[in-house]
């Protein structure tokens, strides 16, 4: 459909949506009662007169829910067909019958299929060709029925490809039920092992079976178990605890199949032990024992460990290599050294090469280097700005590399280079099911705001070319910022339904992610936090200076911390914003991280700060959104939360929403939207989820008409 036809279409939908609006006028806004709760450290005292919202089991606390779900519920009813013809539309563009790029591995190929009209993916194998007949391992939409939520993970298959290790979370909390499928008879065993990370690794004799188990209470990875297929869960020994509950431990296998290692981590530290794969009774041996601010991550080859570390001060990372018998860092002979501006993010060991993803000026790149060094070089890759990562590679013996290249204006791409040839072939395209799409219609690039403190902070940005820029222009501004975690710009067939109606979207790449090094995210988290709210803020009025938009019509968008994010900006530069939307926000720091039986926050006293310390408690008060709400003009605010999230509790932003309600000054709109059903992830069907997409879209266009 052309856009000027779309465009018309829209005006019409949301004048219709506009007029059944001012019958909305009278509708309360729900009112959270206020019970004072003092809350005391450090001689400081901090009231929380929300603070009754903590318990789930008090039927006040749903009924408030149940009426905040309602107020959204009748203030959206007037965009309700809107909100579906945006449904429909992003759904009409995803291909509805598709499957993965198969991938073979000892002795069968593997492919995911999603079939029409299913929500929930089918996980299945041939034996040796492509042309032999499917084994369906999993069908995911069978094993769904019956539940709300319904998540599928860890699917291990035994080294002799007789059974499959899978877990299951039916709740949205991440604890997983472990159990095993005999894969000859189709019999699901009867153990099941509960409470864990979902993840498993079998040991050569195809009988044992290493997991990681949950705290009950903080949902911490704490335990290392090792379970006997032919005994009861209640025997399985306990093979590794991690005392410290800073740290979490996890589980893995070498590419190779000849090593099973344990890792534990903080945020800062790591440690790593190891076994022979065909000795699953062995005692686990240390790689290199835990110093603080020493991180590592093993790979083997020959004989070998090959070690990607900080040590010495390579803080954008170094590779090492030392032998199996000897591993401890005294012993560790550098290969690739640190270099100051390149970021070494992985690596990946194959017979005769391996490759390196290495991060330099804030673009990935794929470095092959072949054991005997005789070739060293990058897979060509070209653009301003993109997403580029090593995807499924799990034979050992190939000369053959799948990676993944995207961009915002290029859907994503799974190609395979071949070492030997050099040549690229491209296995699939993601189909893009509307006629009216050509990349070649939109375009991509970075721009470079000034951080307050001088420093230059990139932005990816995308719209269409017959957008016209200026301070009339919608732009939607996104970023999360913190654990390090980058957000590389990819392509969105969903976006498009933004893009089509005339708006600008763009990434942040602010400090607290490793979009530019190591650095970056030392300089966002901790006591430099404050860096990652003042970065957004700075982009944002860099796009209002350039008048590329303008404050009534400049957009952002945050979740989880990224919703931390959300709510530190709109207490200190609301008037930038026209509308926010804060997912699940992490809004209540301060609280949180004094209270050390709420899953994540031992684990993340490297990456807040424990408030238990005056110090950090000064600066995280100085930011925590919910300490900082003020008597202020607020933007428009959509929040969302989910009952049974475990990453941030619903508590905090429904607390949040109660406290803004009392304090801002204007009658802009504010909802708080919990989903009763799902966690931190929402909805768990391929196509429920784009209906929370919808809903958030809708939002933000029915906001802008009114401009």
């Amino acid at each position: 459909m052309p856009k000027k036809i779309m465009r018309i279409i829209f005006l019409i939908s949301i004048y219709l949506c506009t007029l059944s609006c001012k019958n909305m006028t009278t509708i309360k806004e729900p009112q959270a009662k206020k019970e004072k709760k003092v809350l005391s450290i450090h001689n400081d005292e901090r009231i929380d007169n929300y603070y009754w919202l903590k318990d789930k089991e008090n039927k006040e606390v749903i009924s408030y829910l149940e009426e905040e779900n309602a107020y959204y519920e009748k203030m959206t009813a007037n965009t309700k067909e809107f909100q579906n013809t945006l449904f429909e539309e992003m759904k009409s563009r995803i291909k509805e019958d598709d499957s993965s790029v198969p991938y073979f591995y000892n002795g069968y190929w593997y492919i995911t299929k999603f079939e029409k009209g299913k929500e929930y993916p089918i996980y299945l194998r041939k034996k040796g060709t492509l042309e032999a007949k499917e084994e369906i391992l999993f069908d995911c939409n069978e094993m769904a029925k019956g539940y709300d939520y319904f998540h599928l993970t860890g699917v291990s298959v035994s080294p002799d490809n007789t059974k499959a290790a899978f877990a299951v979370d039916t709740f949205s909390r991440r604890k997983y039920l472990i159990q095993i499928k005999d894969l000859k008879t189709g019999e699901i065993l009867p153990n099941k092992i509960k409470n864990t990370t979902g993840g498993s690794t079998w040991a050569n004799d195809n009988t044992h079976l290493f997991y990681t188990k949950k705290n009950e209470t903080t949902l911490r990875a704490e335990s290392i178990l090792r379970h006997d297929i032919s005994n009861p869960e209640k025997e399985d020994a306990l093979i590794y605890h991690e005392e410290d509950d800073t740290f979490s431990t996890y589980v893995f296998g070498s590419k190779s199949r000849e090593y099973i290692f344990i890792g534990s981590h903080s945020t800062l530290t790591t440690e790593v032990r190891f076994i022979d794969a065909n000795k699953p009774n062995d005692t686990f041996k240390v790689v290199q024992n835990r110093e603080r601010g020493l991180e590592y991550s093993v790979n083997y080859f020959k004989g070998d460990f090959y070690i990607l570390t900080n040590e010495g001060g390579a803080t954008n990372f170094k590779l090492v290599k030392t032998s199996v018998s000897k591993p401890a860092k005294e012993n560790w002979k550098t290969i690739i050294p640190y270099r100051e501006s390149t970021l070494l993010e992985d690596i990946d060991i194959f017979n005769n090469f391996m490759t390196i993803t290495e991060r330099s000026e804030g673009l990935t790149k794929i470095r092959i280097i072949s054991h005997d060094k005789k070739q060293d070089y990058f897979i060509p890759i070209e653009g301003e700005t993109y997403t580029l990562y090593n995807t499924t590679n799990i034979e050992f013996n190939t000369s053959k590399i799948r990676y993944n290249y995207s961009s915002l204006t290029e859907p994503s791409t799974i190609a395979e280079f071949d070492t030997e040839t050099k040549k690229i072939e491209v296995l699939k395209r993601q189909e893009v099911l509307d006629d009216n799409f050509k990349s070649k219609n939109y375009t991509s690039y970075r721009l470079w705001a000034t951080a307050k403190d001088g420093v230059k902070i990139p932005m990816s940005v995308v719209h269409r070319k017959d957008t016209e820029l200026n301070e009339n222009t919608p732009l939607l501004l996104y970023a999360y910022g913190s654990y390090g975690y980058t957000i590389d710009p990819y392509f969105s067939s969903i976006r498009l339904s933004l893009l089509d109606r005339g708006f600008v979207f763009a990434i942040a790449h602010i400090r607290g992610g490793e979009y530019m090094g190591r650095e970056w995210y030392e300089n966002g988290k901790m006591l430099s936090k404050k860096n990652t709210f003042f970065d957004f803020i700075s982009c944002s009025e860099y796009l209002i200076e350039e008048k590329l938009t303008s404050p009534k019509h400049l957009y952002a968008l945050g979740g989880s911390a990224g919703g931390l994010l959300m709510g530190a900006i709109v207490n200190e530069s609301p008037e930038l914003y026209n509308g926010v939307i804060a997912a699940v926000p992490f809004v209540d720091v301060i609280t949180t991280m004094l209270d050390d039986s709420i899953p994540l926050t031992t684990s993340e006293y490297d990456e807040w700060g424990n408030p238990n310390n005056k110090e950090y408690y000064d600066y995280i008060k100085g930011y925590s959104p919910y300490d900082n709400v003020k008597a202020q003009e607020y933007p428009n605010l959509l929040i969302t939360a989910g009952l049974h999230d475990s990453q941030v509790q619903y508590w905090e932003p429904a607390k949040w929403a109660a406290k803004l309600r009392e304090y801002r000054t204007n009658n802009n709109l504010l909802f708080l939207k919990t989903n009763m059903d799902s966690g931190h992830s929402g909805k768990s069907g391929r196509f429920d989820s784009i209906k929370e997409i919808a809903e958030e879209y809708a939002f933000l266009l029915s906001l802008e008409n009114k401009n």
